[in-house]
């Protein structure tokens, strides 16, 4: 496989070196995980990279002939939460609430209306958190502090969240990549099995060998002391539901995540113990 390097600024990228006699894209790149923000336009940067960069991309993959782009979005289009016992669907109405989901919701629309005018079929997927070997941001936090043993007070979190393991996104991705039924279509995509955060914390400790050291602490505590520290938003991601229900991508495209959560746990743990080791 040939590796095409295309300098920046991507919004006004030349990628038709990169395209020639591709009839598949998969888009990947975003700016995300930006957790200080250092931009003096913050929501402009993010509109730059996610949205303007993305579509020069997809407006010349059009021109050269590509017949599918798909894109990986975010599950922060549909939202930051959900209702207990009422997941995400694709056929819900977008309510992105940072400038990361705004730039994603915007995208997707500008490439629907770019695939009815050219004809180059869409795919969209909606991934929630991503984990694996070398997975970064939060899960990346939550697992160092499992393997380096460290107590941590979330025994007492009874809500559910969705994840997928790297493995399972790349399968689904293929699959979508190929098959006639996903042409034009949105997904979301998960492991299919939800945990909490409490589960989680122990799936872990279990697929690293070691004890689950959890501390009870009433969810509510959790939260005031989140809002008093300036970490809301970090403790409503340990403690709130977000869910998405993949119904759509097992009826249309028959896929099954090849991956348990188990398997997916045990693979993420696996090189990170390796890097505990090396410290």
């Amino acid at each position: 496989m040939a590796e095409v390097c295309v300098a920046e600024p991507w919004e006004s990228a030349d990628f038709a070196a990169a395209l020639a006699g591709v009839s598949r894209v998969f888009h990947l790149a975003a700016r995300v995980h930006v957790m200080r923000e250092t931009e003096a336009h913050g929501a402009a940067a993010f509109h730059r990279f996610n949205v303007d960069a993305t579509l020069n991309l997809a407006r010349q993959a059009a021109a050269a002939g590509v017949q599918r782009f798909v894109f990986v979005s975010s599950v922060k289009v549909n939202g930051e939460q959900t209702t207990a016992g009422l997941p995400f669907a694709e056929s819900d109405k977008p309510t992105p609430q940072d400038d990361y989901g705004r730039s994603k919701t915007l995208a997707e629309g500008a490439l629907r209306d770019l695939a009815a005018r050219t004809g180059m079929a869409v795919v969209i997927v909606r991934p929630p958190l991503v984990y694996g070997p070398g997975a970064k941001g939060n899960f990346a936090t939550l697992a160092k502090a499992v393997l380096r043993g460290m107590p941590l007070p979330l025994g007492s979190i009874d809500n559910r969240r969705s994840l997928v393991a790297l493995d399972n996104l790349v399968d689904f991705l293929v699959t979508v990549g190929s098959h006639p039924a996903a042409a034009n279509e949105t997904f979301l995509v998960s492991d299919g099995d939800d945990l909490s955060t409490t589960q989680l914390v122990r799936g872990l400790a279990a697929a690293a060998g070691l004890p689950g050291r959890l501390i009870s602490v009433p969810p509510w505590l959790l939260r005031v002391t989140g809002t008093m520290v300036g970490r809301a938003g970090a403790v409503q991601r340990l403690c709130g539901d977000l869910q998405v229900d993949i119904g759509k991508a097992r009826r249309l495209l028959g896929w099954r995540p090849p991956l348990s959560v188990q398997q997916g746990l045990r693979r993420a743990v696996a090189l990170g113990q390796d890097d505990e080791k090396s410290v």
